[in-house]
Protein backbone atom coordinates (compact mmCIF):
# COMPACT_ATOMS: atom_id res chain seq x y z
CA UNK A 1 0.00 0.00 0.00
CA UNK A 2 2.75 2.18 0.72
CA UNK A 3 3.79 1.80 -2.19
CA UNK A 4 0.85 2.35 -4.48
CA UNK A 5 0.97 5.63 -2.49
CA UNK A 6 4.49 6.89 -3.38
CA UNK A 7 4.00 5.79 -6.97
CA UNK A 8 0.67 7.37 -6.86
CA UNK A 9 2.16 11.25 -6.11
CA UNK A 10 5.24 10.50 -8.06
CA UNK A 11 2.57 10.40 -10.60
CA UNK A 12 0.80 13.18 -9.26
CA UNK A 13 3.91 15.00 -9.66
CA UNK A 14 4.86 14.37 -13.04
CA UNK A 15 1.30 15.12 -13.99
CA UNK A 16 1.62 18.55 -12.07
CA UNK A 17 5.43 19.13 -13.76
CA UNK A 18 3.66 18.08 -17.92
CA UNK A 19 0.64 20.71 -17.40
CA UNK A 20 2.87 23.76 -15.92
CA UNK A 21 5.19 22.29 -18.81
CA UNK A 22 2.36 22.89 -21.41
CA UNK A 23 1.17 25.87 -19.71
CA UNK A 24 4.08 27.63 -19.89
CA UNK A 25 4.49 26.58 -23.77
CA UNK A 26 1.17 28.33 -24.13
CA UNK A 27 2.45 31.02 -22.61
CA UNK A 28 4.80 31.72 -24.37
CA UNK A 29 3.25 30.85 -27.93
CA UNK A 30 0.83 33.35 -27.13
CA UNK A 31 3.96 36.08 -26.18
CA UNK A 32 5.42 35.42 -29.48
CA UNK A 33 2.07 35.54 -31.01
CA UNK A 34 1.87 39.68 -29.52
CA UNK A 35 5.24 40.43 -30.42
CA UNK A 36 4.76 39.25 -34.27
CA UNK A 37 3.93 42.21 -35.24
CA UNK A 38 6.69 43.94 -33.88
CA UNK A 39 9.14 41.36 -35.10
CA UNK A 40 7.73 41.47 -38.81
CA UNK A 41 7.97 45.44 -38.40
CA UNK A 42 11.43 45.09 -37.22
CA UNK A 43 12.24 42.83 -40.28
CA UNK A 44 10.58 45.12 -42.96
CA UNK A 45 11.92 48.33 -41.92
CA UNK A 46 15.50 47.56 -40.26
CA UNK A 47 16.62 43.73 -41.42
CA UNK A 48 15.64 44.21 -45.13
CA UNK A 49 17.23 47.73 -45.69
CA UNK A 50 20.24 46.15 -43.91
CA UNK A 51 20.55 43.10 -45.90
CA UNK A 52 19.76 45.41 -48.97
CA UNK A 53 22.26 47.89 -48.23
CA UNK A 54 25.32 45.30 -47.77
CA UNK A 55 23.70 43.89 -51.18
CA UNK A 56 24.44 47.17 -53.17
CA UNK A 57 27.81 47.92 -51.38
CA UNK A 58 29.02 44.60 -53.58
CA UNK A 59 28.06 45.75 -56.85
CA UNK A 60 29.76 47.96 -59.60
CA UNK A 61 28.72 51.69 -59.89
CA UNK A 62 25.95 50.87 -62.64
CA UNK A 63 24.64 48.43 -60.64
CA UNK A 64 24.99 45.34 -63.26
CA UNK A 65 27.54 43.24 -61.89
CA UNK A 66 28.97 41.94 -58.54
CA UNK A 67 32.76 43.62 -56.97
CA UNK A 68 32.42 41.73 -53.65
CA UNK A 69 34.36 44.17 -51.48
CA UNK A 70 36.16 46.05 -54.60
CA UNK A 71 34.25 49.19 -53.29
CA UNK A 72 35.70 49.21 -50.04
CA UNK A 73 39.25 48.63 -51.14
CA UNK A 74 38.55 51.68 -53.47
CA UNK A 75 37.06 53.90 -49.82
CA UNK A 76 40.83 52.65 -48.23
CA UNK A 77 42.64 53.82 -50.72
CA UNK A 78 40.67 57.43 -50.50
CA UNK A 79 42.26 60.20 -48.03
CA UNK A 80 39.10 61.83 -48.10
CA UNK A 81 37.84 58.74 -46.78
CA UNK A 82 39.72 58.19 -43.65
CA UNK A 83 39.44 62.06 -43.32
CA UNK A 84 35.44 61.14 -42.86
CA UNK A 85 36.10 58.72 -40.24
CA UNK A 86 38.53 61.09 -38.12
CA UNK A 87 35.75 63.94 -38.20
CA UNK A 88 33.06 61.52 -37.68
CA UNK A 89 34.51 60.55 -34.55
CA UNK A 90 35.81 63.71 -33.51
CA UNK A 91 31.74 65.08 -33.76
CA UNK A 92 30.47 62.37 -32.19
CA UNK A 93 32.84 61.89 -29.32
CA UNK A 94 33.48 65.43 -28.57
CA UNK A 95 29.38 66.42 -28.51
CA UNK A 96 28.48 63.72 -26.41
CA UNK A 97 31.20 64.56 -24.06
CA UNK A 98 30.33 68.44 -23.33
CA UNK A 99 26.25 67.27 -23.80
CA UNK A 100 26.97 64.90 -20.87
CA UNK A 101 28.86 67.63 -19.19
CA UNK A 102 26.28 70.21 -19.94
CA UNK A 103 23.41 68.15 -18.48
CA UNK A 104 24.72 66.91 -15.53
CA UNK A 105 25.86 70.26 -14.34
CA UNK A 106 22.03 71.40 -15.01
CA UNK A 107 20.40 68.36 -13.59
CA UNK A 108 22.02 69.10 -10.89
CA UNK A 109 20.89 73.03 -10.69
CA UNK A 110 17.14 71.92 -11.61
CA UNK A 111 17.31 69.53 -8.24
CA UNK A 112 18.23 71.93 -6.47
CA UNK A 113 15.53 73.71 -7.19
CA UNK A 114 12.39 73.77 -5.07
CA UNK A 115 9.60 71.77 -6.27
CA UNK A 116 7.37 74.64 -7.82
CA UNK A 117 9.37 75.78 -9.94
CA UNK A 118 11.12 73.08 -11.07
CA UNK A 119 8.20 72.48 -13.95
CA UNK A 120 8.45 75.59 -15.59
CA UNK A 121 12.38 75.54 -15.83
CA UNK A 122 12.25 71.64 -17.17
CA UNK A 123 10.21 73.12 -19.57
CA UNK A 124 11.82 75.90 -20.58
CA UNK A 125 15.05 74.22 -20.76
CA UNK A 126 14.16 71.10 -23.10
CA UNK A 127 12.79 73.95 -25.74
CA UNK A 128 15.77 73.15 -27.89
CA UNK A 129 15.75 69.39 -27.97
CA UNK A 130 11.96 69.55 -28.90
CA UNK A 131 12.35 71.78 -31.35
CA UNK A 132 12.60 69.52 -34.88
CA UNK A 133 16.65 69.74 -35.65
CA UNK A 134 16.47 71.22 -38.55
CA UNK A 135 14.65 74.47 -37.83
CA UNK A 136 16.73 74.74 -35.01
CA UNK A 137 20.08 74.70 -37.49
CA UNK A 138 18.36 77.22 -39.45
CA UNK A 139 18.55 79.71 -37.06
CA UNK A 140 22.06 78.84 -36.09
CA UNK A 141 22.93 79.53 -39.86
CA UNK A 142 21.33 82.76 -39.66
CA UNK A 143 23.31 83.53 -36.42
CA UNK A 144 26.84 82.47 -38.40
CA UNK A 145 25.85 84.02 -41.18
CA UNK A 146 29.66 85.61 -42.66
CA UNK A 147 27.81 89.05 -43.52
CA UNK A 148 24.49 89.78 -40.83
CA UNK A 149 25.99 87.07 -38.44
CA UNK A 150 24.28 88.16 -34.93
CA UNK A 151 27.18 86.95 -33.14
CA UNK A 152 29.71 88.56 -34.61
CA UNK A 153 27.95 91.89 -34.55
CA UNK A 154 28.08 91.29 -30.95
CA UNK A 155 31.58 90.65 -30.76
CA UNK A 156 32.15 93.98 -33.29
CA UNK A 157 30.81 96.27 -29.78
CA UNK A 158 34.28 94.36 -28.20
CA UNK A 159 36.67 94.87 -31.00
CA UNK A 160 36.71 91.85 -31.81
CA UNK A 161 37.26 90.47 -35.22
CA UNK A 162 35.10 89.00 -37.40
CA UNK A 163 35.07 84.93 -36.87
CA UNK A 164 34.45 82.65 -40.19
CA UNK A 165 32.05 80.39 -38.55
CA UNK A 166 31.44 78.55 -41.54
CA UNK A 167 34.55 79.48 -43.87
CA UNK A 168 37.26 77.97 -42.13
CA UNK A 169 38.02 74.51 -41.03
CA UNK A 170 38.45 74.98 -37.29
CA UNK A 171 35.61 77.39 -36.70
CA UNK A 172 33.15 74.99 -38.88
CA UNK A 173 34.07 71.84 -36.61
CA UNK A 174 33.52 73.82 -33.79
CA UNK A 175 30.09 75.40 -35.48
CA UNK A 176 28.27 71.55 -36.02
CA UNK A 177 29.37 70.42 -32.55
CA UNK A 178 27.99 73.77 -31.21
CA UNK A 179 25.03 72.99 -32.74
CA UNK A 180 24.60 69.53 -31.82
CA UNK A 181 25.23 70.32 -28.10
CA UNK A 182 23.00 72.88 -28.15
CA UNK A 183 20.17 70.76 -29.58
CA UNK A 184 21.05 67.24 -27.34
CA UNK A 185 22.17 68.95 -23.66
CA UNK A 186 18.49 69.14 -22.48
CA UNK A 187 17.99 65.45 -23.73
CA UNK A 188 21.24 64.48 -20.87
CA UNK A 189 19.37 67.00 -18.03
CA UNK A 190 16.20 65.60 -18.27
CA UNK A 191 17.70 61.84 -18.14
CA UNK A 192 20.22 62.78 -15.10
CA UNK A 193 17.58 64.47 -13.66
CA UNK A 194 15.41 61.46 -13.01
CA UNK A 195 18.27 59.53 -11.97
CA UNK A 196 19.04 62.10 -9.36
CA UNK A 197 15.58 62.10 -8.36
CA UNK A 198 16.43 58.23 -7.63
CA UNK A 199 18.88 58.58 -5.52
CA UNK A 200 18.22 58.09 -1.88
CA UNK A 201 18.75 60.91 0.47
CA UNK A 202 20.06 59.08 3.43
CA UNK A 203 23.20 58.41 1.55
CA UNK A 204 23.56 62.98 1.03
CA UNK A 205 23.55 62.91 4.91
CA UNK A 206 25.54 60.04 5.24
CA UNK A 207 28.39 61.62 3.40
CA UNK A 208 27.85 64.80 5.16
CA UNK A 209 28.09 63.62 8.68
CA UNK A 210 31.22 61.90 7.57
CA UNK A 211 32.42 65.49 6.64
CA UNK A 212 32.26 64.62 2.56
CA UNK A 213 32.78 67.87 0.68
CA UNK A 214 29.74 68.79 -2.48
CA UNK A 215 32.97 67.05 -5.17
CA UNK A 216 32.93 63.91 -2.49
CA UNK A 217 29.65 63.88 -2.55
CA UNK A 218 29.37 63.96 -6.21
CA UNK A 219 31.95 61.57 -6.77
CA UNK A 220 31.25 58.98 -4.20
CA UNK A 221 28.01 59.21 -4.28
CA UNK A 222 26.14 60.50 -7.30
CA UNK A 223 28.14 59.24 -9.96
CA UNK A 224 28.16 55.70 -8.66
CA UNK A 225 24.57 55.85 -8.27
CA UNK A 226 23.86 57.12 -11.85
CA UNK A 227 26.48 55.29 -14.08
CA UNK A 228 24.43 52.93 -15.90
CA UNK A 229 22.01 55.57 -16.79
CA UNK A 230 24.82 57.95 -17.72
CA UNK A 231 26.50 55.04 -19.40
CA UNK A 232 23.04 54.15 -21.21
CA UNK A 233 22.45 58.14 -22.61
CA UNK A 234 26.15 58.12 -23.33
CA UNK A 235 25.54 55.28 -26.05
CA UNK A 236 22.05 56.26 -26.90
CA UNK A 237 23.05 59.82 -27.95
CA UNK A 238 26.70 58.38 -29.92
CA UNK A 239 24.54 56.35 -32.11
CA UNK A 240 22.09 59.48 -32.96
CA UNK A 241 25.32 61.76 -33.14
CA UNK A 242 27.04 59.33 -35.36
CA UNK A 243 24.31 58.65 -37.87
CA UNK A 244 23.57 62.85 -38.22
CA UNK A 245 22.91 64.22 -41.14
CA UNK A 246 20.77 67.48 -40.92
CA UNK A 247 22.98 69.67 -38.89
CA UNK A 248 25.65 69.45 -41.14
CA UNK A 249 24.06 68.86 -44.41
CA UNK A 250 22.39 72.53 -43.14
CA UNK A 251 25.31 74.31 -41.88
CA UNK A 252 28.05 73.57 -43.61
CA UNK A 253 27.11 70.96 -46.31
CA UNK A 254 30.53 69.20 -45.49
CA UNK A 255 32.58 72.36 -46.60
CA UNK A 256 34.87 74.04 -46.72
CA UNK A 257 36.48 71.68 -48.97
CA UNK A 258 34.77 68.37 -47.20
CA UNK A 259 36.69 69.35 -43.64
CA UNK A 260 33.20 68.52 -42.16
CA UNK A 261 31.82 65.48 -43.95
CA UNK A 262 30.50 62.83 -41.56
CA UNK A 263 29.68 59.31 -42.43
CA UNK A 264 25.75 60.38 -43.25
CA UNK A 265 26.50 63.41 -45.22
CA UNK A 266 29.44 61.86 -47.32
CA UNK A 267 27.36 58.79 -48.13
CA UNK A 268 24.53 61.24 -49.73
CA UNK A 269 26.81 63.50 -51.18
CA UNK A 270 28.86 60.11 -53.20
CA UNK A 271 25.62 58.26 -53.17
CA UNK A 272 22.38 60.69 -54.25
CA UNK A 273 24.41 63.56 -55.59
CA UNK A 274 27.41 61.64 -57.49
CA UNK A 275 24.81 59.23 -58.43
CA UNK A 276 26.80 56.35 -56.95
CA UNK A 277 24.69 54.30 -54.99
CA UNK A 278 26.84 51.21 -54.23
CA UNK A 279 29.69 53.67 -52.69
CA UNK A 280 27.57 55.75 -50.72
CA UNK A 281 25.98 52.36 -49.58
CA UNK A 282 29.73 51.28 -48.58
CA UNK A 283 30.15 54.72 -47.02
CA UNK A 284 27.79 54.12 -44.57
CA UNK A 285 27.76 50.60 -43.75
CA UNK A 286 31.21 51.86 -41.94
CA UNK A 287 29.29 53.05 -39.41
CA UNK A 288 28.18 50.09 -38.37
CA UNK A 289 31.17 48.26 -36.94
CA UNK A 290 32.31 51.39 -35.02
CA UNK A 291 29.14 51.83 -32.95
CA UNK A 292 29.52 48.08 -32.52
CA UNK A 293 32.83 48.49 -31.54
CA UNK A 294 31.31 51.34 -29.05
CA UNK A 295 27.91 49.29 -27.86
CA UNK A 296 29.78 46.63 -26.67
CA UNK A 297 32.08 48.32 -24.99
CA UNK A 298 30.02 49.53 -22.97
CA UNK A 299 27.37 47.16 -22.68
CA UNK A 300 29.99 45.05 -21.37
CA UNK A 301 30.71 47.72 -18.48
CA UNK A 302 27.28 47.77 -17.68
CA UNK A 303 26.55 43.75 -17.36
CA UNK A 304 29.69 43.84 -15.19
CA UNK A 305 28.90 46.35 -13.11
CA UNK A 306 25.28 44.24 -12.72
CA UNK A 307 26.46 41.29 -11.67
CA UNK A 308 28.55 42.80 -9.15
CA UNK A 309 25.63 44.31 -7.48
Amino acid sequence: MADIAARGSVAATGDSRSSLHKLMQRKSTIAFLMTLPLIVLILVLVAYPAGYAVYLAMLNKGMTRFVGFGNFDFLFGRETFWMVVYQSCLFAITAVIFKAIIGFVVAHFVHNIPSKGQRKWRGMLLVPWVIPPAMSTLAWLWLFDPSYSALNWILAGFDIERIPWTGETGWARFSVILVNVWIGAPFFMIMYLAALKSVPEQLYEAASIDGAAWWQRIWYVTLPMMRNIIAITALFSLIVTFANFDIVRILTRGDPLNSTQIFGTWAFRVGIESGDIPLGSAVSLFMVPILAVAATFILRDITKRGSEV
